[in-house]
């Protein structure tokens, strides 16, 4: 058999030979590097056998699949750590991830110092270097393997894998649990680990389950890369929404009042507001669009219409009983088929299309418990939503302005270096889950993908990520942890006008059938603040800050002009305040770098002498004194054109 390497290079072998036997042929370094194969573009076990002509790529943990398996291998060295430490633990699930990997136990919580005894024991484990072996059993003798070992979540697995699965083990030594792999040869691989945290997961993620006790980590091949992911993971911690939007009086949430609904507090609605007004003026004035204020609830009977009850019924708020009540309300989920009856409450022509709708609409959906974190994922939230009605020739062009809109919405908040574009496509093997013919779905698809095509915008195709009603083009970034969202979308629906009976009038008379485009141009504003303070660390741009200007008189002398001042500042839009307090003028001047405060107007006696101010920033340290008229007059541009100034100074306002 023939085997073509990566480099292209071939070798050709008598007999069939593993993946691992290939690597030690190549280099005896190449071996101990390998985490796992690649063969013909499949990941492979080191362990599998090639018999025939093929490409092959030995992956290391240099490659993001290799060091997959690495954590992978990792994960199995915790669940045995686990069950040598708490016999009594039940293990679930432990998959690599992203940023390392994870073991769900039946268990109680484990604490930090828990976990710092699992690591002493999976260093005991590694130092053994045991062997680890695949093996495979049938069904029944897999499932009563699992029985006998009191593992009654690794039974339902097997249970649940179709009849024709083979059911593959791993052991190292005398601990053996049931996976797919890959796997390292030996646990030795195991480089440079850590335990991050613990929490609570519900078994196969249903809150219906019950909830398991996860302990996430991460591994590298090599001790240095681990340290600087540690290093990246505290100075994540810093910038976590979360955590920072509390600290800042931003927003809070409150237990009696529920998950997933925070309450934003006076600095966080000035944020917002800011977002919001910029984007309805933006929209309205250069864009188009017309506004509507629809209810936040509805009957059923509007759902489904839609097709949302019996496609999205279980994400839904729903105010009564079917078999109980004559009406039965739903908060509402989103705001399309609100705004198509906008539409149809009047005849339209040809002419008058395409036709914008434009709203802030607080939406309400059903999130699962274990899925919302801070104002990420929300169950009551507020986005820039817009359907626009459009003849099926105006399609393409309004779909691209909608991209270039999103864009530019983007590129003001500084925030178009951290997005990925995906292509949202239906997923054929499950036709049930969606409206329409494959042949809509195959068009519209097509559209889209020419359109970014076009547009030389860089993108990724996800199958089954669509809505039930069509394909779209999803925006995402991720938080400080990896982890993705997605902030802003649009969506080509080529079949909601039919189950509506949208028309409009064409230039012989006819009725025709428009089409619509779903589409939000910033998202939603509590997930946008999240990613914004994770972004800048709270340090936002000049027009978005709470405070934007701080005047700090000497002393109680100069009281008067610091008012003075402020009251100049306040009639220009300005928004500010003056630190009256009986201390140290240095002392005022790290309580406003701790605010956060992008100006800080530091006033006394040749200040107040000479009508000017001293000007101190995070932008340039401190920049002298300046005419209070020429201060103004520079921070309303500022503002006014929402400019994001670089930072030059550190914490302390030295220059960097």
């Amino acid at each position: 058999m023939i085997i073509t390497l990566k480099d292209g290079s071939k070798k050709e072998y008598g007999q069939s030979m593993s993946v691992y036997q290939i690597a030690l042929d190549i280099s005896e370094g190449l071996a101990r590097a390998a985490c796992a194969g690649e063969v013909d573009g499949e990941v492979v076990d080191l362990r599998t056998v090639v018999d025939k002509d093929c490409s092959l790529n030995i992956l290391t943990a240099n490659d993001e699949k290799g060091l997959a398996a690495l954590r992978h291998t990792a994960s199995h060295v915790l669940a045995e750590a686990v069950k040598n430490l708490y016999p009594q633990a039940k293990l679930a699930i432990g998959p690599s991830i992203d940023t390392g990997f994870y073991y769900d136990f039946d268990h109680e919580s484990f604490t930090r110092e828990e976990l710092d005894a699992l690591e002493k024991e999976m260093k005991k484990i590694i130092k053994k270097g045991a062997k680890i072996e695949r093996y495979t059993l049938p069904r029944e003798e897999a499932i009563r393997f699992m029985e006998e070992k009191d593992e009654p979540y690794k039974v339902e697995l097997i249970k649940d894998l179709p009849e024709d699965a083979e059911i593959s083990f791993y052991s190292q030594g005398d601990f053996v649990d049931l996976c797919a792999g890959p796997h390292l040869m030996s646990t030795k691989g195991v480089k440079a680990f850590k335990l991050i945290s613990s929490s609570g997961a519900y078994w196969r993620g249903d809150e219906k389950n019950k909830m398991l006790s996860r302990i996430y980590g991460t591994a590298f091949a090599k001790k240095e890369e681990l340290n600087a992911y540690l290093e990246q993971l505290e100075e994540a911690k810093k910038r976590d929404h979360n955590k920072l939007g509390r600290e800042m009086e931003l927003f809070t949430t409150v237990d009696v009042i529920g998950q997933g609904l925070p309450l934003m507090m006076p600095k966080g609605v000035i944020m917002i507001k800011e977002l919001q007004r910029w984007i309805e003026d933006l929209e309205d004035n250069e864009w188009g669009y017309i506004r509507t204020k629809t209810p936040l609830m509805a009957k059923s009977d509007l759902y489904k219409i839609s097709g949302h009850w019996d496609h999205y019924k279980d994400g839904m708020f729903v105010l009564g009983n079917e078999e109980k009540d004559k009406e039965v309300f739903a908060l509402r989920p989103m705001t399309c088929p609100f705004q198509y009856y906008v539409y149809k409450a009047s005849q339209h022509s040809y002419r008058e299309l395409p036709l914008r709708y434009g709203e802030t609409s607080t939406l309400f959906r059903n999130e699962d418990s274990g899925e919302m974190h801070g104002l990420t994922r929300v169950r009551q939230f507020t986005i820039s939503e817009g359907h626009l009605i459009v003849r099926p020739d105006q399609m393409v062009e309004e779909f691209k302005n909608c991209l270039a809109l999103a864009k530019y919405c983007l590129e003001t908040l500084g925030l178009q270096e951290d997005v990925t574009y995906h292509l949202s496509k239906w997923d054929p093997e499950n036709k049930e889950k969606y409206i329409g013919e494959p042949e809509v779905w195959n068009e519209t698809e097509q559209d889209i993908r020419d359109i970014l095509i076009e547009l030389d915008v860089p993108f990724v195709e996800d199958v089954g990520e669509a809505a039930f009603y069509g394909p779209k083009v999803d925006i995402n970034a991720k938080n400080v942890y990896g982890k993705e969202d997605t902030m802003i979308t649009i969506q080509w629906d080529a079949l909601l006008a039919e189950q509506f009976d949208m028309y409009y009038i064409d230039e012989n008379g006819d009725k025709k059938r428009p089409c619509i485009i779903h589409r939000t141009s910033i998202g939603c504003y509590e997930r946008t603040l999240a990613w914004l303070i994770e972004k800048y660390a709270g340090l936002f741009p000049t027009w978005l800050c709470p405070e934007q200007v701080r005047v700090l008189p000497i002393s109680e002398k100069y009281a008067d002009y610091a008012e003075k001042v402020h009251a100049q500042l306040k009639a220009n839009g300005i928004r500010a305040s003056v630190d009256n307090r009986s201390e140290k003028i240095g002392y005022k001047i790290r309580e406003a770098r701790l605010a956060k405060v992008p100006y800080m107007l530091v006033v006394g006696a040749k200040e107040e002498e000479e009508q000017v101010v001293s000007v101190r920033s995070r932008y340039l340290g401190d920049e002298g004194q300046k005419p209070l008229d020429q201060f103004i007059d520079a921070i309303c541009k500022e503002i006014r054109t929402k400019e994001i100034r670089k930072i030059e100074v550190d914490a302390e306002g030295k220059k960097n």
